[in-house]
């Protein structure tokens, strides 16, 4: 495993990104955690890489340090704002602003089939309708690209974790040959 150094300075944490993709997974920011070993999703109390595993969307467990690897599955990373934080409310308007015109440019570059938001939040705050429901989205931002709201992988989530994998489940099968509804 790695060790994080609680004096070790915070640092935006690299996308990985590449043509071509299946899905991009997309957060709100990276956490402290993330911030101080350079990996997406590092917290321990942060269950995305379980949930991609439940869901069927990875073969195996992978774990924070194997992010880079993902890309290999078809997998890429990125936030709406690259500065880590404790929290999404520590992250201003002028972030969430640059943030989305910065999003937007990397989906339109990179052309994944699915833009997959970890979290209503990060949809609501990219696409600025105010109401979303989990799955694919009518009206992509980005037209030709699916776009999937899935529920956040925080520990703090209060939704039974049988009900959030059910959910990227059905992300799994979209990916796995199924077509997103209409």
């Amino acid at each position: 495993m790695y060790e994080a150094d609680e004096s070790k300075e915070l640092s935006a944490i690299s996308d990985h990104l590449d043509y071509g993709l299946s899905i991009v997974f997309i957060g709100f920011n990276p956490s402290i955690r993330s911030g101080q070993v350079g990996h997406h999703y590092a917290n321990p109390r942060n269950n995305f890489w379980r949930i991609l595993h439940s869901s069927g969307l990875t073969p195996r467990l992978y774990h924070a340090f194997e992010d880079g690897d993902l890309l290999k599955l078809g997998y890429g990373f990125t936030n709406i704002v690259a500065r880590p934080t404790k929290g999404a409310e520590d992250i201003t308007r002028k972030e969430y602003a640059e943030g989305r015109e910065t999003l937007r440019a990397k989906l339109e570059k990179y052309r994944p089939r699915v833009a997959c938001f970890v979290g209503k939040g990060v949809y609501i705050e990219y696409s600025r309708k105010p109401r979303v429901e989990w799955g694919f989205q009518e009206s992509p931002i980005v037209e030709g690209i699916h776009e999937f709201v899935a529920p956040s992988s925080s520990g703090l989530v209060r939704m039974p974790m049988a009900d959030i994998v059910e959910i990227y489940t059905r992300l799994n099968e979209f990916t796995m040959g199924g077509s997103a509804p209409e």
